[in-house]
């Protein structure tokens, strides 16, 4: 009987302890809670909201929401987008990429004008500018888009004097906008194979490093606001199956991006310490 007695009060002190374990359990799942909370308010906002507009960008084609929304920002100080580019004069930047684009109008109007007056006077023939310059504003920014034959001749990488001069006049109008400036090159699908351009990847670099050097070496665009991406034949306008199609893919934009795309550049690193 003694025995009996002894094991039912070691087992009852054993069930009155397991409350516990179960108690021990709470608190470690609820420190974890507390520390995801701690976690998620520390989210970089302005990461947050540029994933979000290039995610409803890329499942809805179209920008959003997080940095175009009205009312209040994520962001402390800044309401709608994060640098809105819209008509105004507050911020400084606001209404900028509208008069670019109006000074390239105006550009390519005289130069048109020239062009016809010149053949009027039967001097010999000089394109119209309007027949290969097209400005357009994409979601990105406002792209001023080259076709090849403006710029270079058939398979060569080598800016023609007017070419220069026209990227030299079109870097003028971009000088007083701090936006990043990206030259895009593109070809057609024909291949090539030469000991310069072993593909079109090669051409389509080497034509828009040409346009850059003009930009910062002639106009004074800053190299830090310039940068270079070659697309070859992988990013036509239009299906490569006729003589047209290709002309058109055939070509160099020069791509003014928003600022609020300046979250997705490379910050800017300060090289003038000495090591």
């Amino acid at each position: 009987m003694a025995r009996r007695r002894k094991k039912k009060q070691e087992s009852g002190e054993g069930g009155q302890e397991r409350w516990l374990i179960t108690y021990a359990d709470l608190i470690t799942l609820l420190m974890i809670f507390f520390v995801l909370m701690y976690t998620m308010s520390q989210v970089d906002a302005r990461k947050y909201a540029a994933v979000a507009n290039s995610l409803s960008v890329v499942l809805t084609g179209e920008a959003m929401s997080v940095l175009e929304t009205q009312g209040p920002s994520l962001v402390d100080g800044i309401s709608g987008q994060l640098l809105p580019e819209g008509p105004g004069a507050v911020p400084d930047n606001q209404g900028q990429l509208d008069e670019v684009k109006r000074m390239i109008a105006e550009f390519i109007k005289v130069e048109d004008l020239e062009a016809s007056q010149a053949q009027a006077a039967g001097s010999t023939a000089i394109a119209k500018l309007s027949d290969y310059i097209v400005v357009y504003e994409q979601e990105r920014g406002l792209v001023i888009s080259f076709k090849d034959t403006l710029l270079f001749e058939s398979g060569s990488d080598k800016l023609t004097p007017r070419a220069q001069n026209i990227i030299k006049q079109v870097g003028g109008a971009l000088l007083g906008i701090p936006n990043y400036i990206r030259v895009e090159g593109h070809t057609d699908n024909l291949p090539i194979n030469t000991g310069k351009f072993p593909s079109n990847w090669e051409l389509s670099v080497l034509r828009a490093s040409n346009v850059v050097h003009v930009l910062q070496e002639q106009a004074s665009v800053p190299a830090e606001r310039l940068s270079i991406i070659g697309y070859g034949e992988y990013r036509p306008l239009a299906p490569n199956d006729d003589a047209l199609s290709r002309s058109m893919n055939r070509r160099v934009d020069i791509v003014i991006l928003k600022k609020k795309y300046d979250y997705f550049e490379p910050p800017r690193v300060q090289t003038d310490k000495k090591i």
